[in-house]
């Protein structure tokens, strides 16, 4: 660590003592989080795994970390659940990837990119299996799959796996920095034999192109959403020589056999999320029919140095539920969440980390800077009743059926702002 860093350690507050840390969404105090990977609901728990750099706030030898939760209120932090494998295929890191509960026995495995030290462009797909209460992890060594050289793909990465038709499939995010995205297929009734099975889906189809635009597709989630399927990407594009992330994109339509394989017929698309730093969700499909999806925003608006200081970088989303619509679908934040309110709190400023605010019409959240001012953060409200959840800078509006997620970074003695006919509620965990 350099000695310019260690004095600004020395000077500045960390991790959950950092006012803008936020405290009710389950992230380790320190180290790097980005996607959220391997949602599950085992035995009435919720399990949410992401990638995790415990040793400092950058993305570099990626773990996987693990929180749960009983009620999607109260997270209890996990053991790590897989690390990278000295001399082994994922040396680099344990990317992106989902658990299934796999065979007769409903063993959970995790399915996951391995990076080793050959870099991302020669990823494969590992496997690894956990015990009761998806606590301790056994990682398995061999490759369950490897990306089949092919003209137009570079990278192949994050699996995610469904079922359709009495079989089970995997669909992997793939394209090029000069090229265009696109979906891989792989059968794995096996889940230690995959077989190819062609392209999902590739930005030649004109629905896709339009709303789901990229040079590489990552982090696809496929899941049935009332009489359809439901996709989601998020969009990798190169950029004057590095990568930008651009959003991400669901699309509705159809599955349809295509040989040996399938293929995806989008009818529609959209936005999921209108924020500029909401990135890589995870979808989770439960038994009782509901879609909840996780995302990652991470610290783009915040100096790096400010990060480097606070030596936390990256946060999961609250959960939130999709469901379908007329026009597409809505994203709502999960019902339980109103179980994080505590008090109504009176009066137009607000001092507490984390709170709600709840309007019938047009409100305005403002952050005071360092010289004392009151800043804008958003304006919501103007079709419709709307909701605001803050958590230290974590933003999320909800409005109309769509979500945005901001960051809004309080420094110590910070004040919040409500401009608006608004109810206002401190949130906290519920008592134990």
């Amino acid at each position: 660590m350099s000695t310019d860093v260690t004095t600004a350690l020395d000077q500045r507050l960390v991790g959950p003592a950092d006012p803008a840390f936020p405290v009710l969404h389950g992230r380790p105090d320190l180290g790097w989080v980005n996607d959220p990977n391997g949602l599950a609901h085992v035995d009435g728990v919720w399990h949410v795994f992401f990638q995790h750099n415990p040793a400092a706030p950058v993305h570099g030898d990626i773990h996987w970390g693990h929180a749960s939760s009983a009620d999607l209120l109260t997270w209890r932090a996990e053991p790590l659940a897989l690390r990278p494998t000295p001399g082994g295929a994922d040396a680099v890191g344990c990317w992106t990837g989902c658990v299934v509960l796999d065979g007769p026995d409903r063993v959970p495995t995790a399915v996951y990119t391995g990076v080793g030290a050959d870099g991302p462009e020669h990823a494969v797909t590992l496997v690894a299996t956990s015990g009761e209460g998806l606590r301790t992890w056994t990682q398995e060594p061999m490759a369950v799959a490897a990306p089949v050289p092919q003209e137009g793909v570079r990278e192949v990465r994050d699996p995610f796996l469904f079922t359709h038709a009495g079989h089970r499939w995997a669909v992997q995010g793939a394209g090029h920095p000069q090229g265009h995205g696109r979906l891989l297929l792989w059968r794995c009734d096996d889940l230690r034999a995959w077989e190819p099975a062609g392209e999902l889906l590739t930005s030649d189809d004109p629905v896709a192109a339009r709303w789901a635009p990229a040079n590489t597709w990552e982090c696809p989630n496929l899941v049935p959403f009332g009489d359809r399927w439901l996709l989601v990407v998020s969009l990798w594009h190169w950029r004057e020589g590095s990568h930008a992330l651009d959003g991400v994109s669901w699309l509705l339509g159809d599955l349809e056999s295509a040989g040996d394989g399938l293929r995806f017929v989008p009818a529609d698309g959209g936005e999921l999320d209108g924020g500029s730093t909401f990135y890589a969700p995870q979808l989770l499909a439960t038994d009782d029919g509901r879609v909840l999806v996780w995302g990652w925003s991470r610290e783009d608006e915040r100096d790096p140095a400010d990060v480097a200081a606070a030596g936390w970088s990256g946060v999961l989303t609250f959960p939130r539920d999709l469901r379908p619509t007329a026009d597409g679908l809505a994203v709502e934040p999960a019902l339980e969440l109103r179980g994080l309110r505590r008090e109504e709190l009176t009066g137009p400023s607000r001092t507490e980390r984390s709170f709600e605010v709840e309007a019938d019409g047009p409100v305005e959240l403002l952050l005071t800077g360092p010289d004392g001012e009151p800043r804008p953060v958003v304006t919501a409200g103007h079709v419709g009743p709307v909701r605001v959840l803050v958590d230290g800078s974590l933003v999320e509006v909800f409005e109309a059926g769509r979500a945005t997620t901001l960051r809004a970074y309080p420094t110590p003695g910070a004040v919040w702002y409500v401009r608006g006919d608004a109810r206002c509620y401190r949130l906290g965990e519920p008592a134990r």
